[in-house]
């Protein structure tokens, strides 16, 4: 033991001596050792910041992928990275199989534009068309009886009914699921002071169709047949005025559009749930002449020969992985196309609130939001108008704000936020 601890003695105090020389070694060359420190230092604080952000689980996403998260039949699949550029695209590629009737949302040529993008599927269910005697049965997904009868081939008319009503017994009713009763308008010919126009009513007279369309007779105008008379398709009737020159107008009625702002779809996507059309009303004026010229016209007639059916479209709202405080600017296309520069500021909002009425806070990721939870955004209003809803990546906003990068960015968005200061102002 006593032998032993001399070599001991001599073995640490060579080991000790070895470090001291490498110290020196690397003192005598800082522009070496200097640099490998720092960069290491660098890179492990990095990497702790890494896992920080991510949640301890870092996700290195190559360039040109976008996550997709798909949902079949209320079903939500794991988020899917992909490169394909289009819905279609996306689905044939995860051998998803559509059926007749399946409704996809958004359709199948939208542009896969962002990550964390969405997609819904929506399965077909059984319906049974009833047009009088006449029964059709078909699967159909659609949001609406209109695009049902669309999607079956069906045509109808704006005037027609069209009535989902639930099967109580299979047996005696001879349907599964629902079923679509569809009650067609009568056509019918009416000659307006010379203009010949075709509508189509559910009145079941004469008299009955002019209160419909809110025509209302002069003392100088006759009607045939008489008002009493009882409607049958393709009656011809005739309402006339003597001694007065007459000129009808045919216009446009706009069709009226629903928007229904959906959490399901992201935000930038939209989805059409029934295709509308518009209208045409005929307009019947009194023309005054004198030496036969013009010299004024009185309205006596304001029908509206063809109703519009309403368009009905779902626009997303669930926000998609865009501007962060760590990118600074992000570009953002939205459901019609346009491209947005979005940047953000913090300032205190209160100032510009009255302009849209009502107060705001700051959401849990630091975004400014209004009462009603719209986005506090900047914006060109020549373009957007104040208290205009728009789309922006982090959601729906409301224009409150303008400022000069609209002078260099038409299009470009400022999303009020609280990422500077962080006081939850």
């Amino acid at each position: 033991m006593r032998i032993q601890l001399p070599r001991l003695r001599k073995r640490y105090t060579l080991r000790k001596n070895r470090k001291v020389h490498a110290i020196k070694r690397a003192a005598r060359r800082p522009f070496v050792a200097v640099p490998f420190v720092t960069v290491s230092v660098l890179l492990l604080l990095s990497v702790i910041a890494i896992l920080l952000f991510t949640g301890g689980k870092p996700v290195l996403k190559p360039a040109g992928v976008n996550t997709v998260i798909v949902t079949d039949d209320g079903k939500e699949l794991t988020a899917v990275p992909t490169r394909e550029k289009t819905v279609g695209g996306l689905l044939k590629r995860l051998d998803i199989t559509l059926n007749e009737g399946d409704v996809v949302e958004p359709s199948l040529d939208t542009e896969i534009t962002s990550d964390e993008f969405r997609v819904n599927i929506y399965r077909a269910l059984p319906v049974t068309i009833v047009e009088g005697d006449r029964k059709l049965f078909t699967f159909s997904a659609a949001a609406t009886p209109r695009s049902i009868v669309k999607q079956a081939g069906i045509e109808v008319y704006p005037e027609d009914e069209l009535l989902m009503v639930p099967t109580e017994n299979f047996l005696i009713e001879g349907s599964i699921g629902p079923r679509l009763v569809i009650e067609r308008a009568t056509p019918v010919h009416v000659n307006l002071y010379g203009t010949q126009v075709t509508m189509r009513t559910r009145a079941k007279t004469v008299g009955d169709l002019l209160k419909e369309r809110n025509i209302k007779m002069g003392p100088d105008d006759s009607i045939q047949p008489a008002l009493e008379t009882a409607l049958t398709p393709n009656i011809e009737i005739f309402l006339l005025r003597r001694g007065t020159e007459i000129t009808t107008v045919e216009e446009v009625i706009p069709m009226p559009v629903e928007k229904i702002y959906d959490n399901n779809l992201s935000v930038g996507t939209r989805a059409v749930r029934q295709q509308g059309a518009p209208g045409k009303r005929v307009v019947t004026y009194q023309i005054e002449l004198e030496n036969g010229l013009e010299v004024s016209r009185t309205e006596i007639q304001n029908v509206e020969v063809v109703p519009p059916v309403k368009h009905i479209e779902a626009i997303g709202r669930r926000p998609v992985n865009g501007l962060s405080q760590s990118r600074g600017v992000y570009f953002f296309t939205d459901s019609q196309g346009v491209v947005h520069r979005e940047t953000y500021y913090d300032l205190p909002m209160g100032g510009v609130m009255g302009k849209c009425g009502g107060t705001y806070s700051v959401r849990a990721d630091g975004v400014k939001v209004d009462q009603d939870g719209y986005i506090l955004v900047a914006a060109n209003l020549d373009i957007y108008p104040r208290c205009s809803i728009v789309e922006t990546s982090l959601g729906l906003g409301k224009v409150y704000d303008t400022g000069e990068f609209v002078k260099r960015y038409p299009h470009g968005f400022d999303l009020a936020t609280d990422w500077s200061n962080n006081d939850g102002r």
